[in-house]
């Protein structure tokens, strides 16, 4: 009896440990690739301990269950979309509960359980006990996929990401062109960047992506083409999203002050870097208010501020689309989406993924005919999957998404361009697309009519809604370079 208690003993301890552990310095999961490589390494060792000192099948659901609960209380304190309890509801529930438990459990119960058949393996061989014939390959089969699963994973994780050269028609890299993604200190913490162009020596477009929490390096790695011909574009991931996720901590200086003030910072990079006086910027969505209100800061390091999905006040035009989403509803007979609208009620909300339920199921938003060079892998996930990001950076994408506007979007209510930011000293060009959602369109026009800067251009593309960058790539290139004509 002494012995099995001792035998449980210690996995058990150390399972409390690791999984207390894991939570308390990683209560979001494994969010880089050292991080993730870690997870699956302590918890494949954690099994194997397991295995070998534990006979009874009863270490395949209790160590775990353990390791689970541990690691579950530890992380209480901390509030996320991804981690707060409950079981989701609606499609952007399930999502985020993939992207975060579901990949938790990829990185820890996958390696664990392994560990465990492996240490169980080992040790009858050791001690061998025959579990009978018809037994004996079904328990190696599950067991060699497991093993062949964790080595997926490792080999998936260990793959770099990179970026491919810019390649002229004979297919090899065009000389003087530059195609990197660089690390730089932002605010005191490490952010990403994808800078691209066919001339080093061309002006710099700065892209801020909207959201807040969105990471723009896959949807511009397939839609920027053409603006890399022109432009030396370069693609941040803001604090919090894609490749800078690491960053989201500590929440509570994520902020719109900090977020403008690491604009700032990462503009003083660009011109320090290319030996530039000053950027273009282009700001989609929630990118547009942070172009904003960093114009209003420094004007003098900006070229132009182009301004694409602009938004104003988000929380008016969050009742505007909510309103403008019941009536399409209503009046086409969708009875089970006025049901959930109604449910819901109008905006703000308390949980995050209600504002993606109640403003973004009106197909007159999404149905619109493209331009002939939309990529639909543009679109989120989708736009993950380019080599740009690492595996676990793709995994964790649309969680970081969900994590930083959980954040940063409440911040919005004090937002109001009409109130904060009627004159700015740079030229102003506002790229919106013919079916833009009337909440949104609305507001802009009305700021639009209210500003007064050195120059200033409504242009609509016909072919684009909400992202024209990623709607119609070409025409949005060829207005950019018109403007760079004329704001040399």
């Amino acid at each position: 009896m002494r012995s099995a208690a001792a035998s449980w003993a210690v996995p058990l301890v150390a399972a409390v440990i690791l999984g207390a552990a894991g939570g308390l310095i990683l209560p979001r999961g494994a969010v880089t690739t050292p991080q993730a490589l870690l997870t699956v390494v302590w918890c494949l060792l954690l099994g194997l301990a397991t295995g070998l000192l534990i006979r009874s099948r009863w270490s395949l659901l209790v160590v775990p269950a353990v390791f689970v609960a541990a690691n579950e209380l530890a992380r209480l304190p901390v509030a996320g979309p991804t981690i707060d309890a409950g079981w989701p509801e609606g499609l952007y529930g399930l999502l985020v509960l993939v992207v975060g438990r579901g990949v938790d459990a990829l990185l820890t119960l996958l390696p664990l359980l392994v560990g465990v058949g492996l240490g169980r393996e080992l040790a009858r061989r050791r001690d061998p006990r025959p579990p009978g014939r018809a037994v004996r390959p079904v328990r190696h089969g599950i067991l060699i996929v497991g093993c062949l699963a964790v080595l997926a994973l490792v080999a998936g994780l260990l793959r770099p990401a990179g970026t491919d050269p810019i390649v002229g028609a004979d297919g090899e890299p065009v000389a003087g062109s530059v195609a990197e993604l660089v690390t730089v200190r932002v605010g005191g913490l490490d952010q990403h960047l994808m800078i691209r162009g066919h001339d080093a020596t061309a002006p710099v477009l700065l892209f801020l992506e909207g959201g807040p929490g969105g990471s723009a390096l896959g949807r511009m790695r397939r839609s920027a083409g053409p603006l890399e011909e022109q432009f030396v574009v370069v693609t941040w991931d803001q604090r919090g999203t894609g490749k800078s996720y690491a960053a989201l901590e500590p929440t509570a200086t994520l902020t719109v002050e900090r977020a403008t003030a690491d604009t700032l910072e990462v503009i003083d990079h660009l011109r320090d870097r290319f030996d530039q006086d000053r950027v273009y910027v282009v700001g989609s969505s929630w990118g547009s208010i942070l172009g904003v209100l960093t114009a209003r800061q420094r004007p003098e390091v900006f070229h132009a501020l182009i301004g694409t999905g602009q938004m104003v006040d988000p929380f008016e035009t969050d009742e505007l689309m909510y309103a403008e989403n019941l009536a399409q509803a209503q009046r086409t007979g969708d009875t089970s989406r006025v049901e959930r609208l109604r449910q819901l009620g109008s905006p703000p909300y308390d949980d995050p993924l209600d504002y993606l339920e109640a403003l973004a199921g009106n197909p007159e938003w999404m149905g619109f005919p493209h331009g002939a060079d939309y990529d639909p892998a543009s679109e989120y996930p989708m736009a993950f999957f380019v080599r740009e990001y690492s595996l676990i950076e793709q995994l964790r994408g649309m969680a970081a998404l969900a994590e930083t506007f959980a954040v940063l979007y409440p911040q919005l209510a004090e937002v109001d361009l009409r109130r904060d930011a009627v004159e700015l000293d740079v030229p102003v060009y506002l790229l919106q697309g013919e079916h833009e959602a009337d909440g949104r369109e609305v507001l802009a026009r009305e700021w639009f009519g209210m500003l007064d800067a050195p120059e200033k251009e409504w242009v609509t593309l016909e072919r684009s809604g909400h992202t024209p960058p990623y709607d119609e790539p070409g025409r949005f290139a060829e207005i950019l370079a018109e403007v760079a004509l004329q704001n040399p």
